[in-house]
């Protein structure tokens, strides 16, 4: 999926990973709750779900993105009931392309958590960062008003 290519009002999500459930996080509980903006994702992932409606009233689309491979965004989407497209950046051509922020645990890199918010393709506004992960959906919404 091209971004740029998108027409209307999107809403980018972009988070580290969301857990396997009985799996640890990249380099252990310990370590993983010491990275700022690591821990939430699927809070964050489920206050997006829930608040859908609200975004589509407002004639948006949601999209989700982390540098989990598509298999891994497939799962999180049946297993969290996600209404929305989880999109894969495993590769890091959108973190290169955007010089988006991001991190590294035990070889794996992510992205650190931001909205950003499009029209036609082209990023309009940006949250950096987003803190608590539950108000993530919140703030894009204050941010895109009425229209």
């Amino acid at each position: 999926m091209r971004l740029d290519a998108l027409e209307g009002r999107t809403v980018l999500f972009a988070y580290p990973r969301t857990g396997t459930p009985g799996e640890a996080p990249p380099g252990g509980e310990e370590r993983w709750d010491a990275i700022p903006g690591a821990r939430g994702c699927t809070p964050q992932a489920c206050a997006i779900r829930d608040d859908m409606p609200a975004f589509a009233a407002r004639g948006v689309r949601v999209l989700g993105v982390s540098t989990q491979t598509p298999a891994e965004q497939r799962e999180a989407v049946e297993r969290l009931g996600l209404p929305y497209a989880l999109l894969s950046d495993a590769d890091g051509a959108l973190e290169r392309a955007l010089d988006l922020p991001a991190f590294e645990v035990d070889g794996l890199r992510m992205l650190r958590r931001l909205t950003l918010l499009l029209r036609d393709g082209v990023i309009e506004d940006a949250i950096y960062p987003v803190f608590p992960p539950g108000d993530a959906a919140r703030a894009a919404l204050e941010r895109l008003g009425g229209t």
